[in-house]
């Protein structure tokens, strides 16, 4: 059996990529919801998923959604997608030679309406990084749409030491995760 087109509620080519890999049919629907939410990181990332899987469901109705959203904690604080160039710096100064914890919430949702929310948490540590070095990579242009200011993937790979769980889910999707939230839903993968 064929499986049904999956309805990304994002326009993250990571995301798409990553599901890609999964031999999954895509159509993306990039939603615009409201993200200023506050309360535990876990917490936010499966409200700002779900929030975003049921905008796009409400566009494309009798279809399986999935939406996701990914932020990054260090010393209390949580990091979403830098403002601008200083506030990229201010989050790098923060995590270099420290532990941050990415989270990422994932909602799917089935064509009959019914929603699973789930969140994964990764633990990342930082190498030490000089100011030189954090303002080459912003300039690159690289950390401003990525939660926390870096990307594993690409070069800000090159501040990171180390990763404990879910390496996809640093990226922004952990495949582990949606794998089984999606044969829940009766997709064959």
């Amino acid at each position: 059996m064929k499986n049904p087109c999956l309805i990304l509620a994002s326009a993250s080519p990571r995301r798409k990529e990553l599901l890609s890999l999964m031999g999954l049919e895509l159509e993306l629907c990039p939603v615009d919801v409201d993200e200023r939410l506050s309360g535990a990181p876990d917490a936010v990332v499966m409200q700002l998923a779900q929030h975003k899987a049921r905008a796009a469901a409400a566009m494309c109705p009798g279809q399986p959604v999935l939406g996701a959203d990914t932020l990054v904690a260090c010393e209390g604080e949580t990091l979403g997608k830098p403002k601008d160039g200083q506030d990229a710096l201010r989050m790098l100064r923060l995590l270099s030679g420290r532990c941050n914890t990415v989270y990422t919430g994932v909602c799917v949702i089935a064509p009959d309406g019914t929603e699973d929310v789930r969140c994964e948490a990764s633990l990342v540590r930082f190498v030490r990084i000089d100011d030189d070095s954090a303002l080459r990579y912003i300039r690159s242009g690289e950390p401003m749409d990525k939660a926390g200011a870096y990307g594993v993937q690409g070069m800000g790979g090159m501040f990171v030491k180390s990763v404990e769980g879910s390496p996809s889910n640093v990226i922004g999707l952990p495949m582990h995760l949606v794998r089984d939230m999606l044969i829940r839903i009766g997709f064959e993968l």
